[in-house]
């Protein structure tokens, strides 16, 4: 089973790699159908059948790995689970447990799982042809968006990509499979916010009682210079384990992504 999930992990990365690389075509002069056994990663037959040399290869490919960040963020379910993750936090009020590097490697991990069917079509359509040589980067590069296209689409509100829509001028009667993607990133990235925010509110309510129980107690007390924050994080923590708060926010932030 771990060594399934690790397979999926690589694969996750060979697709990240094919997303960076894909807005390059270069390579030197071969010919059609054969690409050079220097830098295969890197190598890619162009239109006229000409391309760069090593070098600007190299150059081109570590440039566009600086897009990996962007493209992990913003095309992908890791908006939605890191900030959800930390409003939980904020929600509970323990300050910096669990700490921003469990809240980051969690939400990744999570990603992953979450889009491994969607890595896995990218992998098998494009960056597995063009490992084997026998579908250059462009081509690679259309094939493996389509894909990721597919899962932005189910997530994001039609509101959000007529707003974008209309803010690039697009015909009004564009459809989502026609937008570019200059527009559906952004219309993407907004509905994921908005649905962070619409389920990190769910999260607070119980919280918000215990809170506004425990200092309406103190107040009745007399026991003014006692802080409710601090009196009323244990009984929050013992509802969230009660609850068994785990299964529940990471099993709903899952399934989020399947409707």
């Amino acid at each position: 089973m771990m060594a399934l999930r690790w397979h999926s992990l690589g694969r996750g990365l060979a697709v990240a790699l094919l997303a960076g690389a894909g807005g390059a075509v270069w390579a030197q002069t071969t010919t059609p159908g054969t690409f050079s056994n220097s830098l295969p990663l890197m190598v890619a037959q162009g239109a006229g059948g000409t391309s760069y040399s090593v070098p600007v290869q190299t150059l081109l490919f570590f440039t566009a790995l600086s897009f990996l960040p962007a493209v992990l963020l913003l095309m992908t379910a890791f908006t939605r689970i890191v900030i959800v993750l930390s409003l939980m936090r904020q929600a509970l009020g323990t300050q910096a447990a669990p700490p921003n590097q469990v809240i980051v490697g969690l939400s990744l991990f999570l990603t992953f799982f979450v889009m491994q069917p969607t890595f896995d079509r990218i992998y098998d359509k494009a960056y597995a042809p063009y490992a084997a040589g026998t579908m250059a980067a462009e081509e690679a590069f259309k094939q493996g968006i389509t894909p990721l296209r597919e899962f932005m689409l189910k997530q994001t509100r039609q509101s959000d990509v007529q707003l974008f829509a209309k803010l690039a001028r697009l015909p009004a009667d564009v459809k989502g499979a026609d937008v570019p993607i200059s527009v559906l990133v952004p219309a993407f990235v907004t509905s994921e916010l908005k649905s962070a925010f619409q389920i990190g509110f769910m999260i607070f309510i119980p919280f918000l009682v215990i809170d506004m129980i425990v200092a309406s107690v103190l107040m009745s007390l007399g026991m003014m210079m006692l802080s409710p924050v601090l009196v009323a994080l244990p009984f929050k923590l013992m509802l969230f384990v009660l609850a068994d708060g785990w299964n529940l926010l990471l099993g709903s932030l899952a399934a989020s992504f399947a409707t």
